[in-house]
């Protein structure tokens, strides 16, 4: 069995702030088209739509991060990045590392706000993610990968 490592702590608050986000802005919608509903007689079922809608995000809020941090495993290993993760359906995602073209780290707003940030795998078939890592050892992993991506390169080209 392999060594997976997984997320940070800090990802399920991270996460949390991203959901609750969403939430405010469908609670939001809802306040307003309430506001509105004289205007016409079907906003007020648009406004219920909307209040369910905030109404299940909010509970997505409190729920969805820790299934998220409980399922989350990474390793990385000689040939390949391994990736296992998801909510309700769960997805595997090997790269192998002879197919990483560009590694990336990625850090958006909330997630800079508790020093976490995502490593972006590129290959010609799409993109892999390993998420919520710190920083430094976001910046590690891509180092780290782009010295084996060069070492594999450099082997190619002295065939």
């Amino acid at each position: 069995m392999t060594d997976y490592r997984t997320l940070d702590p800090k990802s399920m608050r991270s996460m949390r702030i991203g959901y609750l986000l969403m939430t405010v802005i469908f609670a939001i919608a809802a306040v307003v088209l309430f506001f509105l509903r004289n205007l016409h007689e079907s906003i007020i079922y648009v406004c219920m739509g909307v209040a369910a809608i905030a109404i299940v995000s909010g509970i997505v809020t409190v729920v969805f991060p820790r299934i998220y941090y409980d399922h989350y495993r990474y390793f990385i290993s000689e040939d390949r990045v391994d990736v296992r993760r998801g909510i309700i359906f769960l997805t595997h995602t090997v790269v192998p590392l002879e197919r990483i073209h560009q590694v990336e780290v990625v850090s958006g707003p909330i997630n800079r706000m508790y020093g976490l940030a995502d490593v972006s795998i590129t290959t010609a078939g799409g993109v892999a993610k390993i998420e919520y890592l710190e920083t430094g050892e976001a910046e590690r992993i891509a180092d780290e990968l782009n010295a084996i991506v060069d070492a594999i390169v450099k082997g190619q080209r002295n065939e």
